[in-house]
C-alpha cells in the first residue's frame, strides 16, 4: 500500500461526513475536532518536551471568554476577538510558563495544577465575565458571507483549522526548531551542550501548547453561543492529557486518535452505564481510570503506534535534496593556545574534585587526560564545557574567559563535546540525531519551520549531519533509529554530532570505550585527521594503548589534582604516575 493512501482516504471520510452522518454525530465530530486541537497541544509539550500540564483547560477558557466578553459586551468582530484573545493568552502563557516551568519533577504538574485552577475560579467570580452563570448571546461566525450557525456548517471550519494544526505540528517537528524541542527528553546537560537554548525552547513550546488551547477555546465559545467556567475547570485539563497519553504523547495524529476515543466513549458510556448499574452517576469516569492504568502498563506509547502498524504499507523512500556547504569557521593556525585553564578548583561542599589544576591545548594537537576513576577527569570537562562552573580559578578559550559562560555560549564559540555516558536521542534517527549537533550553524526560528519556509537552511543541515555520518564510518544507518546501534557505533554518532556543530576544540570523554579493535584504529585514523586540520582534542580515555599511540602529550590526574605532564613516553615513565596509575594497571 502506497504511504499516503490511508491519509487519503481518511480526508475522503471527513469531507463526506455531513453528507452522510446525522447531527448527533456531527456534533460529536466537531467536539473531537476541538478536543485534538489542545490535545495537539499537549503531544508538543508532553509527548515531545516531557513537560506534564493539568491546566490546559483554563487556555482554552481564556480563548472562550475573551471571544465570548469582546463579542457581546463590544460588539467586535470575533476574527478580531481572536487575534485579541491569542495575545492575552500569549502574555499571561509567558508570564506562567517563566514561573512555571523552573519546577522540575513533580513540583512542575503541581504547578500546573495550582495556575489551573486559579484560572477556572477567576472566571467564575468576574462579574464582567458573567460569573458561575457564564455568558449569552455570544455571536455565531461568519466566513465570507457563509453564516456558522450550525453544527454541520461549523463542521468544516473545526477540522480544517484541526488540520492545519497538524501539518504546521508535523512541519516544526520535521525541522531545526522541532529537533531542539525533541532534545529536551534527552536532558538539558545534553542539549545545552548543541547550541540548544532551553529554557527558550521550554517557554516557545508552552506558549504554542497554549495558543492552540487558545483557538479551541474561541471555536467552542462560538459553536455553543455560550460560555461558563464549568468546561474549563482542573477535571477537563486531566480528560484533555489522558486523551493525549491513551492517543499517543509523541505522536502528532495521536492526538485525533485519543480524543475520538475519550469523546466517543464517554457519550456512548454515558448511556449504557447507568442501565446496566440500574442508577445514574458518573461512572465513565470510574471506566476511564481503569482505562488510564491498562493503557499506562500494556501500551505507554498509546494506540496511534498500534493502530499504524496493524496499516500494510512501505515506508517512504527518504532521499537527502542537494543542498550547499554550510559556511565553515576558520580554524587557528597551529601552535595556538586554543584552550587554557588556570588554577581550576571545582568544590562540591567539602569534597574538592578539581585542586588547582592547570592545563593548556593547542591547535593541530591530541592533548589526552588521563588518570584512575574518581580523579576528576569528567568534572574538568563538565568545567570546560559550562556545565559546572568552576569554583575558583579561570579558563580560557581563544583568549576570552568562558568560566562565567552557559554551555551552549561556550559551544557557539567551537567548544564541542561527547558524554562519558552516552547522550542520544534513541528513538531520533542517525542523522536527526547528528543535525542535532549542527543546531547552532542555522537561526530559522519556529515560524518559518512550522510554514515550511526554511527548506533550504534544513537541507544545509541535514547535507552537513550527512558528511559527518560519512566521515566517522556510519554512512550506512542513516535513516536507522540511534538506540538500534551498538555501543561502539552510538559513541561514533557522537562524535559525528560534535563535529556537526564545527568544532575548532573537541572534547571527547571516553571515545573508545566499546569499540572492538578496528573501530578503535579507525577512530585513531580519524582522530589524526582533524588534528591535522588544524583542530585541537582534549582527550579523556582510559584504553593507554589507544592514548599512548595517539597521544601528543598527556596530562595524568589523580585525586583531583594534576601529578604529571608531558610526552606520552616520557609519563610512561614517570615513576609518580607508575605507582598512581599506569603500574596498577599493567600490575
Amino acid at each position: 500500500m502506497r504511504p499516503g493512501l490511508p491519509l487519503l482516504a481518511f480526508l475522503s471520510v471527513l469531507a463526506a461526513a455531513p453528507a452522510l452522518l446525522p447531527d448527533f454525530y456531527i456534533t460529536l465530530l466537531n467536539y473531537v475536532g476541538l478536543y485534538s486541537i489542545v490535545a495537539l497541544g499537549l503531544v508538543l509539550l508532553t509527548g515531545v518536551g516531557g513537560l506534564t500540564s493539568f491546566g490546559q483547560a483554563a487556555f482554552v477558557g481564556l480563548g472562550a471568554y475573551a471571544t465570548g466578553y469582546l463579542t457581546t459586551a463590544h460588539a467586535m468582530s470575533p476574527w478580531l476577538a481572536l487575534l485579541v484573545g491569542l495575545a492575552v493568552t500569549a502574555a499571561v502563557a509567558v508570564v506562567l510558563g517563566f514561573l512555571t516551568l523552573r519546577l522540575s519533577g513533580h513540583y512542575l504538574p503541581l504547578g500546573t495544577i495550582a495556575w489551573g485552577i486559579s484560572l477556572y475560579y477567576l472566571f467564575g467570580n468576574l462579574e464582567f465575565l458573567g460569573g458561575h452563570a457564564g455568558l449569552t448571546g455570544i455571536p455565531s461566525l461568519e466566513f465570507f458571507g457563509w453564516k456558522l450557525d450550525d453544527g454541520r456548517s461549523f463542521y468544516y471550519l473545526t477540522w480544517a483549522t484541526l488540520l492545519g494544526a497538524v501539518l504546521a505540528t508535523r512541519n516544526l517537528l520535521d525541522s531545526r526548531e522541532g529537533r531542539a524541542m525533541r532534545a529536551l527528553k534527552g536532558g538539558a546537560l545534553m542539549a545545552e551542550a548543541m547550541g540548544v537554548d532551553t529554557p527558550r525552547t521550554k517557554i516557545v513550546i508552552f506558549l504554542i501548547a497554549a495558543l492552540y488551547a487558545c483557538i479551541s477555546g474561541w471555536l467552542y465559545a462560538h459553536l455553543q453561543r455560550f460560555v461558563n467556567p464549568t468546561p474549563f475547570g482542573l477535571h477537563i485539563g486531566i480528560e484533555y492529557l489522558f486523551m493525549t497519553v491513551l492517543g499517543g504523547a509523541g505522536h502528532v495524529w495521536g492526538a485525533l486518535v485519543g480524543a475520538g476515543v475519550i469523546t466517543v466513549l464517554k457519550q456512548w458510556l454515558q448511556d449504557i452505564l447507568p442501565k446496566i448499574f440500574g442508577q445514574s452517576g458518573n461512572f465513565e469516569v470510574i471506566f476511564f481510570g481503569v482505562l488510564l492504568i491498562l493503557v499506562l502498563q500494556r501500551a505507554r506509547d498509546g494506540l496511534w503506534p498500534w493502530l499504524k502498524r496493524l496499516v500494510p504499507g512501505r515506508a517512504a523512500r527518504r532521499v537527502l535534496p542537494e543542498a550547499d556547504p554550510l559556511p565553515r569557521r576558520s580554524m587557528p593556525s597551529a601552535g595556538t593556545v586554543l584552550l587554557e585553564v588556570k588554577n581550576a578548583r571545582k568544590q562540591f561542599g567539602g569534597l574538592v574534585a578539581n585542586n588547582d589544576v592547570s592545563l593548556n591545548v593547542i591547535a593541530g594537537e591530541v592533548m589526552a587526560l588521563i588518570g584512575p576513576n574518581g580523579a576528576g577527569k569528567s568534572t574538568m570537562f563538565n568545567c570546560i564545557s559550562g556545565v559546572d562552573p568552576v569554583t575558583r580559578g579561570e579558563i580560557h578559550f581563544l583568549g576570552q574567559r568562558i568560566d562565567d559562560l552557559e554551555s551552549r555560549q561556550i559551544a557557539r564559540r567551537g567548544v564541542n563535546r561527547t558524554f562519558q555516558h552516552v547522550r542520544l536521542l534513541p528513538t531520533m534517527s542517525v542523522l536527526e540525531n547528528v543535525a542535532l549537533g549542527a543546531h547552532l550553524r542555522g537561526h530559522k526560528g519556529v515560524l518559518p519551520a512550522a510554514f515550511h519556509w526554511e527548506r533550504v537552511e534544513e537541507a544545509r543541515l541535514l547535507a552537513e549531519a550527512k558528511r559527518q555520518i560519512d566521515r566517522v564510518g556510519l554512512g550506512d544507518r542513516l535513516f536507522d533509529e540511534a538506540g538500534s546501534l551498538p555501543l561502539g557505533q552510538q559513541r561514533l554518532l557522537e562524535i559525528a554530532r560534535a563535529l556537526a556543530a564545527d568544532p575548532c576544540l573537541l572534547l571527547l570523554d571516553e571515545p573508545a570505550a566499546g569499540l572492538r579493535y578496528q573501530e578503535k584504529q579507525e577512530l585513531a585514523g580519524l582522530l589524526r585527521r582533524l588534528r591535522g586540520e588544524g583542530m585541537g582534542i582534549l582527550l579523556v580515555e582510559h584504553d593507554m594503548d589507544f592514548v599512548m599511540g595517539l597521544a601528543d602529550r598527556v596530562v595524568v590526574m589523580e585525586f583531583g589534582e594534576k601529578i604529571a605532564e608531558g610526552l606520552p613516553e616520557v609519563v610512561q615513565k614517570d615513576p609518580v604516575v607508575l605507582e598512581a596509575y599506569l603500574g596498577g594497571v599493567e600490575g
